[in-house]
């Protein structure tokens, strides 16, 4: 959200994504001047004309990660202050390889790209140091991997191959790939909070759509923390969920009938039956979990569609109203909070929702809030 927004209401953490180019060669850029350039002296970061590299996000004669200091240092000015939370979403961006199986079995199997990711996923931990932070390790990656193999430990990645300077001495595995991260958060910023990303369709059933109540729930999410636990998630200290990356409306407008969910839970999907995933999820990895970039949509906007092509955008959803409304159900599920997000450009954001996700947080705050155990 914008700055002024963020002023409106006393919100506990803002986020950021972290998805760009990686640097070329084995490290971060040095500077951040005439298209970035290298520690050999090689221009570009990523190959292209200028740099699209998270740690020259900035004025470019500041040095590479001012970036993540700057929004670190924003975070803990406002008032009250707020925990900085970083969503760190490289592979795909970064690899040029399709979303999906190829993230997995192509980028995470080669050693020259691991190589650069670990240099890049070190510097950010570097540029965190002593602040305390929230961590978010690829969202939807790990889904991906679960849905090519079960088991963790028999798909290949590089790891010790590509990171010997931290992690010689884990496997070459995707399990060892996120043993390795969380290790390097320990680290290196050893005040940081650190989660895997639990997606609710990784079995291969999306039970956050599902329409079938004879579905065992809280099996599928026991598969899926299996999974996670041995990548790592068994150090981790919370696990990041979410119900949509999307507006409800923006996707009815696709043609997804089930995009929004029954708040009176009456009718499949609803919230009860996410709130029963992610239950059985924490409860399996004895962590709690964190909602992450939960849709804005207004249910008092009316959708445009076909989408237009230019102007301002919203889009109905209730995500916002049902979490604000019900936080002792999110509580009881073993949620530490909510964190409110557009997914992409094209949805509903905290200034165009018709002040709705301000005014339910103040009037959520002014309440008392809801307390995390009873």
């Amino acid at each position: 959200m914008a700055a002024a927004t963020a002023a409106q209401a006393p919100f506990d953490l803002q986020y950021q994504y972290i998805s760009g180019g990686l640097p070329d060669g084995t490290g971060p850029c040095a500077s951040c001047a005439s298209g970035c350039t290298t520690n050999n002296g090689a221009k570009n970061c990523n190959g292209s004309a200028g740099c699209s590299w998270w740690g020259c996000w900035q004025y470019d004669q500041d040095p590479p990660g001012e970036y993540v200091r700057t929004f670190d240092s924003t975070c803990a000015g406002e008032k009250p202050a707020q925990v900085p939370m970083i969503t760190y979403y490289q592979i795909l961006q970064s690899s040029g390889v399709t979303e999906g199986a190829p993230e997995v079995t192509q980028a995470a199997t080669n050693a020259t790209f691991m190589a650069r990711y670990f240099a890049d996923w070190r510097f950010l931990l570097q540029q965190i140091g002593m602040t305390t932070a929230l961590l978010h390790i690829e969202p939807d990656f790990w889904g991906y991997a679960e849905q090519h193999a079960s088991d963790p430990t028999t798909e290949p990645a590089a790891v010790a191959s590509a990171n010997a300077t931290d992690c010689a001495s884990m496997p070459n595995t995707i399990a060892g790939m996120g043993q390795c991260m969380v290790a390097m958060v320990r680290k290196y910023a050893p005040h940081a909070l650190v989660a895997l990303h639990a997606s609710a369709w990784s079995t291969n059933i999306d039970v956050a759509g599902n329409t079938d109540p004879s579905l065992n729930v809280a099996g599928e999410a026991q598969k899926t923390a299996a999974f996670l636990s041995a990548c790592g998630e068994n150090n981790a200290d919370f696990v990041v969920v979410e119900t949509s990356d999307r507006d409800a409306g923006y996707y009815q407008c696709q043609g997804r009938t089930n995009a929004l969910w029954d708040a009176t839970n009456a009718t499949l999907p609803d919230y009860h039956q996410d709130f029963a995933w992610v239950k059985a999820l924490t409860e399996a990895l004895n962590k709690p979990a964190l909602y992450w970039q939960t849709p804005l949509g207004n249910m008092n906007v009316a959708d445009v569609c076909p989408e237009p092509s230019s102007g301002t955008i919203t889009w109905h959803d209730n995500r916002v109203d049902y979490f604000l409304g019900h936080m002792s159900e999110l509580a009881g599920a073993h949620a530490v909070g909510a964190a409110f997000g557009a997914g992409a450009g094209d949805q509903t954001t905290p200034e165009t929702d018709g002040g709705n996700l301000v005014t339910k947080a103040k009037a959520y705050y002014a309440a008392g809030g809801q307390a995390l155990c009873q």
